[in-house]
């Protein structure tokens, strides 16, 4: 089973930069058949880089979350923007579908930020807290998802 996982978000924006963070930290961790890829926002590139892998994990920042993180499935959408510079997750698996005729797997895991706008290097304390919860979760759901075979996985963290 290949993965991408895309940690998007602005690190020079306080927990704006969770996405790229929690990447970074996945990368890491060396998990085999496992793609990353970091990007400040998701744009209509990111259409074909998605149709490379069977499972992909979008990881943005959450903001006003009352979990640490939150994991869901998420699928084309044909009502999506797709004329925007920035694109939503929906979008960009519009794209694939439209453009590549591909349909990867697709999830969004939102990570809980509370210091967003501010031009701040780093993470809050909550932020980081939540980064933990979040990649420790991503990594038991990696190691099922493989052994199983499946993975049809919707939670949200609690905490």
């Amino acid at each position: 089973m290949t993965m991408l996982i895309i940690g998007y978000g602005n690190a020079g924006r306080g927990d704006d930069g969770l996405g790229p963070a929690f990447a970074e930290r996945i990368s890491g961790a060396g998990l085999n058949g496992c793609r990353i890829d970091i990007d400040f926002q998701l744009t209509v590139e990111h259409a074909l880089l998605v149709t490379e892998a069977e499972i992909v994990v979008f990881v943005d920042a959450m903001i006003g979350s009352d979990t640490p993180y939150c994991f869901t499935r998420v699928r084309a959408d044909r009502s999506a923007d797709l004329a925007s510079h920035s694109l939503l997750p929906e979008a960009v698996l519009t794209l694939a579908e439209m453009l590549y005729d591909k349909r990867p797997e697709a999830f969004v895991l939102g990570i809980g930020g509370d210091s967003f706008g501010e031009v701040a290097e780093g993470l809050s304390v909550t932020a980081r807290t939540n980064l933990d919860l979040a990649e420790a979760f991503l990594l038991d759901w990696f190691a099922a998802s493989h052994m199983s075979g499946e993975a049809a996985v919707e939670l949200s963290g609690l905490g």
